[in-house]
């Protein structure tokens, strides 16, 4: 959520740098500056005969000690008048705080300096390349729902039968697979200073909004109506809500956390190739990082986190990219994220592994979580950032069509001592 006091002292920024995320938050901005205002007034007034109340509960006493009757019922009769125009100023500033609260909630963060205006995908900045494609001279390569059917390690047809389509059944070694991943990907986070945690996947409503999945991504959330809980679409949300309403020492930062926990989400309105096999599901298992961070260093905390999924990718020997979104791409909450993108041979395509992200103090300011430094009085807002370390479904995707031979698949080494095994036949 970001600052009243930014939009009021700076409205043509926030307006000029939320186009870049083509939108247009005149409306929003003018109305906030507008109620702002009109509260601050309304302040001012309560201030005001809060204290000619104060003052009069004194003078009359005083004025029916000296014999004033009639000084005394005149300061009565205005204590009462006061009285019912302060109701009714606290009312109003009320009113005016969710007004403002409502519409300050619905605008989203502010894309950092680095971030290109864009309106899609077709807009993002390609960063830089790693790994080899690979080059299938004496056989046509399967796409990895076919090579799932062919090994028998995963069915997706028995996960229909069981939930729906996007909740696959992983089996032998499909199953084996995932749990490898899990457990190099979580090893990798501690070797990198990640605290390992193990949260909830059902999160309040109170969660859902500190992180900013609610009310903005409502409609993608897994809702449990009768105990009003979501299921968690990332670790993120438990995760980074370990520290809502807290004010942390400086000396506590950063705080860098991992969690693997299977993600829900409802992908409303995917359809087509995009959500064939892996591509897309509702249930997925992932990794994923947080940290909490001094303001001063988010954005070097950003390139270390980068660098972090960028290692897993080559040490798994996965072909991939790194995107910067355009605005037009980027999340509600992000200031700044860079997306990983894995090649699937079989397919053709890149599919996204991973988004890492620096939310500066968007996320934090809707936790009320802060810092305090060494002597200061004052605290200070935090920043959050998170990153998929990784999302599983597409890497299995690309091992499997990417690592395929003729007549097995080739387990990556460095997964061989989780696996315990070495080729899927």
């Amino acid at each position: 959520m970001l600052l009243v006091k930014t939009i009021v002292e700076n409205p043509e920024f926030v307006i000029e740098r939320l186009a870049i995320k083509n939108r247009d938050a005149r409306p929003a901005v003018e109305k906030i500056v507008a109620l702002d205002k009109e509260k601050r007034e309304i302040q001012k007034q309560l201030e005001d005969n809060k204290a000619e109340q104060n003052g009069l509960a004194k003078k009359i006493g005083e004025l029916f000690k000296n014999g004033d009757k009639a000084g005394a019922e005149a300061a009565k009769v205005r204590s009462t008048e006061l009285k019912t125009i302060i109701k009714e100023q606290e009312d109003k500033f009320q009113a005016l705080d969710k007004e403002l609260f409502d519409t300050l909630v619905l605008l989203p963060n502010l894309p950092y300096e680095l971030v290109a205006p864009g309106k899609s995908a077709e807009d993002n900045v390609e960063i830089r390349r790693g790994g080899e494609n690979p080059d299938f001279k004496d056989f046509q390569p399967l796409c990895h729902w076919d090579l799932a059917k062919k090994y028998d390690i995963i069915d997706f047809e028995t996960g229909v039968k069981i939930t729906g389509a996007g909740f696959p059944l992983y089996k032998g070694k499909g199953a084996k697979l995932q749990r490898a991943l899990i457990n190099f990907f979580l090893d990798e986070a501690e070797k990198s200073g990640y605290l390992e945690v193990e949260p909830p996947v059902l999160v309040n409503e109170a969660s859902g909004f500190g992180t900013g999945q609610l009310p903005d991504k409502e409609g993608q959330m897994y809702h449990c109506e009768v105990d009003n809980l979501y299921l968690v679409p990332t670790a993120e949300v438990p995760v980074t809500n370990i520290y809502r309403d807290e004010i942390l020492d400086a000396k506590q930062l950063p705080i860098k956390h991992c969690a693997y926990t299977p993600c829900f989400r409802r992908e409303a309105g995917s359809y087509g190739s995009d959500v064939k096999g892996l591509n897309r599901l509702h249930e997925f298992d992932k990794v994923e990082l947080v940290q909490i961070v001094h303001p001063d260093k988010s954005y070097n905390a950003l390139d270390m986190m980068v660098l972090h999924v960028e290692g897993l990718l080559k040490k798994l020997k996965l072909p991939y990219r790194i995107i910067r979104l355009c605005g037009g791409d980027m999340s509600f909450t992000s200031a700044m994220t860079y997306d990983f993108e894995v090649w699937c041979a079989a397919q053709g395509k890149w599919l996204e592994v991973s988004s890492v992200s620096n939310f500066e103090s968007f996320q934090a300011n809707r936790l009320k979580l802060r810092f305090r430094e060494e002597g200061d009085k004052k605290s200070k807002l935090c920043h959050t950032l998170n990153g998929s370390g990784l999302a599983l479904p597409r890497i299995v995707a690309s091992i499997l069509e990417n690592c395929q031979k003729a007549d097995k698949i080739e387990i990556p080494e460095v997964l061989r001592q989780y696996t315990h095994f070495d080729t899927i036949e």
